[in-house]
């Protein structure tokens, strides 16, 4: 099996010390990225931590194909104890910082403690340095690289760093790099900001090499060449159609629908945009720079999830307002959905759907926990009663769009998530709006015959995250090329992505996760034999806890009764 090589580098940011640890025991079992990731938090962050405490530890890594040359291979993976959902939970960031990490000659990071003063990481190959910079304290994300790149000549593809938002522990902030990508669920960012780290940067000449077979050059000119919808809108080029077959949250998730949808379409983005946009080594290009020539603003984005929570989710029709909510999330550290539908959820309390404005005050206030921006910097699953809102959330994370209430298997798939709402951790919806050839889909309605797909495509995506590759190559790397790259018969690949996944669920059930917390805000026929047969799938218990026998003396994937 193909996996990431070189030692994990492991930093005590409390006590400004680095070691390094032979760990390819773990490398040849793992292959990288969120797998590796996974088993070092599973082993190392102690059951009982507090997510904002010192004693939970950050883990970046990369993969085996981040030593390519390949398309859909420009991300890597950031691993911890997350602040929004109190589970483990990996994010994963596009843009140019992989390939600098892997330069570093480390296969992963590790990053425990917490500084006294705020501090910048600097790792490269030649050994790890601590700078302390409270001239940067509050200092937005922008203004941080601006730094960076003068002080220390390394661009923003260097560096992964967090804005107010992360240094106020918003329990949704992200970890931002290149500036405008982000590792943006799940508050990693506020785990960083609580070990008082402004930014960590990598650099080196040192990469390890890892053999990839010459498939990838045919996968690469496969998405050069490829017409595609999304190299012109990216991900917004779903949103119409999204809005007519009524799964488009709007109005904090009163509607299914959204009449204002030709304001914030995707061809307004692609109006928007002025030139081609993509992350490292990919021939794909379908990120989205914009600018509105009329006020100068740019940003990159928004994305179709932005457009949901932000636009519809907001009651706003207007894609240069949108625009603007994008580029303070970036400016700030903000994961865009989280914040997006935090904002409309006060939107609803306050019954001010469309106020732009003050969407854009908020957006401040949560980045500083200023005012009512304390409050919300809490999320919704902590905030709704005193709002007055119904709980529009999984395991703490707000919803990211595709509305499960019409796209049923997407509904489960949200519920089972271990990392909460979010859309990409099975990617159930490609199968039944469909996006997917007529005999991969599903009806959208009901769960018959789904349960066992949320597995495999959870399994599958573990996998596509631990190689790493972006999960928009999921129509140029069929599971037979993905056996080629990585050396693997897909059976085992799928076990191992099954390991991941139970890996997560069992760190979570020590934490007190189960059942209870496999819920919708809403129903879905058939829903609790849903879940029943998932847990049948997966061998786990009734209750949504994974069997002790799961992790004594063999793999957390292998069901019990095997």
């Amino acid at each position: 099996m193909k996996h990431v090589r070189g030692p994990l580098c492991s930093i005590d940011v409390g006590e400004r010390t680095a070691e390094t640890e032979d760990i390819d025991d773990i490398l040849e079992s793992y292959i990288g990225g969120r797998a590796l990731g996974t088993k070092l938090a599973h082993e190392r962050i102690p059951f009982d931590a507090d997510p904002l405490g010192a004693d939970n530890r950050l883990y970046f890594a990369t993969g085996p194909m981040q030593h390519s040359t390949m398309s859909f291979t420009g991300r890597m993976s950031a691993t911890g104890l997350s602040p929004l959902t109190d589970g483990l939970l990996s994010s994963n960031a596009g843009g140019f910082l992989s390939r600098n990490f892997t330069g570093t000659g480390h296969s992963a990071v590790e990053i425990t403690g917490a500084s006294d003063e705020l501090v910048i990481v600097h790792v490269t190959d030649e050994g790890v340095e601590f700078e302390e910079v409270p001239e940067l304290e509050e200092a937005t994300v922008f203004e941080t690289c601006d730094y960076i790149e003068e002080e220390h000549d390394l661009g923003p593809e260097h560096t992964a760093v967090v804005g107010p938002a992360g240094e106020n522990q918003v329990r949704f902030a992200s970890i931002m790099t290149s500036k405008e990508r982000a590792f943006g669920r799940g508050g990693l960012g506020a785990l960083l900001g609580s070990k008082n780290v402004k930014a960590i940067t990598f650099d080196g000449d040192s990469t390890n090499e890892v053999e990839i077979p010459a498939l990838q050059m045919e996968i690469h000119g496969e998405a050069a060449q490829a017409e595609h919808p999304m190299k012109a809108q990216g991900t917004t080029s779903v949103a119409e159609y999204a809005n007519m077959v009524e799964a488009l949250s709007s109005y904090y998730f009163s509607e299914l629908s959204f009449e204002g949808i030709d304001g914030i379409s995707g061809d307004r983005v692609e109006e928007k945009k002025y030139k081609k946009g993509t992350c490292s080594s990919c021939a794909f290009a379908c990120k989205l720079p914009t600018r509105d020539e009329e006020s100068g603003l740019e940003t990159e984005g928004p994305e179709y999830e932005t457009l949901m929570a932000f636009g519809s989710n907001s009651g706003v029709d207007d894609i240069v307002d949108v625009m603007k909510s994008n580029r303070l999330c970036d400016e700030y550290g903000l994961d865009t959905i989280s914040c997006g539908d935090t904002v409309a959820a006060y939107l609803a309390s306050e019954d001010e759907f469309g106020n732009v404005d003050l969407i854009h005050d908020l957006v401040e206030k949560i980045a500083y926990r200023d005012g009512i921006g304390d409050q919300l910097a809490e999320g919704i699953d902590r905030v709704h009663d005193e709002l007055g809102v119904e709980n529009w959330s999984v395991k703490g994370m707000e919803f990211s769009a595709h509305d499960g209430r019409t796209l049923n298997g997407q509904g489960l798939a949200f519920a089972t998530s271990n990392r909460g709402a979010d859309h990409m951790y099975a990617e159930f919806y490609p199968y039944e709006y469909p996006l997917v050839d007529a005999d991969d889909a599903f009806d959208k309605s009901g769960l018959e015959g789904k349960p066992p797909k949320v597995v495999e495509l959870e399994n599958i995506n573990a996998i596509k995250d631990s190689a790493v590759l972006c999960k928009f190559s999921r129509d140029f790397v069929t599971e037979e090329r993905m056996e080629t790259l990585l050396d693997a018969d897909i059976d085992d690949l799928l076990a191992l992505g099954g390991e991941v996944v139970a890996m997560e669920r069992h760190f979570n059930n020590q934490r007190g996760f189960d059942r209870g917390d496999d819920s919708l805000p809403y129903e879905i026929p058939g829903f609790d034999q849903g879940l029943d047969e998932y847990y049948a799938e997966r061998g786990w218990n009734d209750d949504g806890t994974v069997p002790d026998a799961q992790f004594e003396g063999g793999s957390a994937a292998t069901p019990a009764d095997d």
